[in-house]
């Protein structure tokens, strides 16, 4: 077991309340030497895509983050979600429980959907041996909720080394199940007001300097002021409901354990009826008051982020996507950045409850048709796109 400052070093660090704050390296603190990071995502994620299976993708990606925090019995750690995957970094005193829980997502994902999920767990050490780092930051975009920010290069090298074979994480045996208690996905699709629903995915270049990296990222940011709400794609009133959802099937897998699927179904159905009641009533039941529960996710929902660098999913309009495009292509031009752009008419929420009466739910936005994986395979289809692979 490491020693305290280790275990509780991510917990420790003050929360940043600035989004464009976080484009600087000077809000980043290094993880410490013997943590490790984790990396997983599904193979051939575009073609399910193509077949209009994104919300599945993106229930599995997220179910990564879900596994790791119910493994974390209560402990604070850094994570992030790419919609098709997800990453994550934890001390070396929760290595098993981590391998455990990633392994039996990897199952799951193939024994409930038939994906092929794939898993790798990385040394810092050996992330800095190669010449990267991994560095986190802690932003908090509403009171009750924070969510972790990457740079230095180490997750996204992690990410390919996963995909290289190296550092595989096996999956669990046959049968085996994860612990997604709390991983739900019952809000409809959010359709854009302005125009579109962009995915924006901005990579630093190899060897572009970091202060011009960061220029890029903070005219990109300020560009989405002059959006409502700076382009933030959960409407003011907040997210909606329908009954009954096309998503049943899917939460039923990930809440079902090793119980009947048919009966979590019909479970399911039963209490989101009912839920979907006190969300268009807005009647309060007991401690649950569905109208401050709708603001706080509102308000929670995870639509722009540093990974290593910028991804956004904003409620865009023509002239604004435009001039973001052109401040990109001039940066890539220049050999700053490599950028990847995806327009789609709505956007999804996934969601991780832990309790319905407490304010710290996470809520992960993507676009509804490819979102940041489509974004992804934009920036594979740039002449740049040799420099990043």
């Amino acid at each position: 077991m490491a020693d305290a400052p280790s275990e509780n070093f991510y917990a420790q660090l003050t929360p940043e309340s600035e989004f464009d704050r976080l484009a600087e390296a000077s809000a980043y603190v290094p993880l410490p030497e013997d943590w490790y990071v984790g990396s997983a995502d599904i193979v051939g994620s575009t073609a399910h895509i193509a077949a209009g299976r994104y919300k599945t993708v993106n229930t599995v990606g997220a179910a990564v983050v879900s596994a790791q925090i119910n493994a974390a019995g209560g402990m604070t750690f850094p994570f992030v979600f790419g919609g098709d995957g997800a990453g994550f970094a934890f001390p070396p005193g929760h290595l098993e429980r981590a391998r455990d829980a990633l392994a039996r997502v990897l199952r799951w994902a193939d024994q409930s959907f038939g994906f092929e999920m794939r898993g790798a767990i990385v040394p810092v050490a050996e992330i800095r041996a190669a010449g990267l780092d991994v560095s986190v930051a802690r932003y908090r975009p509403s009171p009750t909720i924070d969510y972790a920010m990457f740079a230095g290069g180490g997750l996204a090298w992690a990410e390919r080394q996963m995909k290289a074979g190296r550092y595989r994480v096996e999956p669990a045996p046959e049968g085996a199940v994860p612990d997604l208690a709390g991983l739900s996905c019952r809000w409809t699709p959010m359709k854009a007001r302005n125009g579109s629903i962009l995915s924006i995915l901005v990579l630093p270049r190899p060897g572009a300097a970091p202060a011009a990296v960061a220029a890029v990222s903070h005219r990109v940011v300020a560009m989405t002021r002059d959006l409502a709400r700076g382009g933030h794609p959960v409407p003011p009133e907040g997210p909606s409901v329908t009954w009954p959802t096309g998503d049943i099937a899917i939460e039923a897998h990930a809440s079902r354990g090793k119980g009947s699927l048919l009966r979590r179904k019909i479970e399911l159905l039963a209490t989101t009826l009912i839920a979907n009641f006190f969300f268009f009533t807005r009647l309060k039941v007991g401690s649950f008051d569905p109208t401050h529960y709708i603001k706080v996710t509102r308000d929670n929902a995870d639509f722009r982020k540093f990974d290593d660098g910028l991804k956004m999913t904003i409620d865009c309009d023509a002239e604004t996507r435009a001039r973001i495009e052109a401040v990109l292509e001039e940066a890539s031009a220049a050999g700053i950045v490599s950028y990847g752009l995806f327009e789609q008419d709505s956007a999804i929420m996934t969601c991780i409850v832990p309790s319905i009466t407490s304010d710290n739910h996470v809520h992960f936005i993507d676009g509804a048709a490819g979102g940041y994986t489509s974004a992804a395979m934009a920036i594979k289809g740039r002449p740049e796109a040799e420099a990043i692979a």
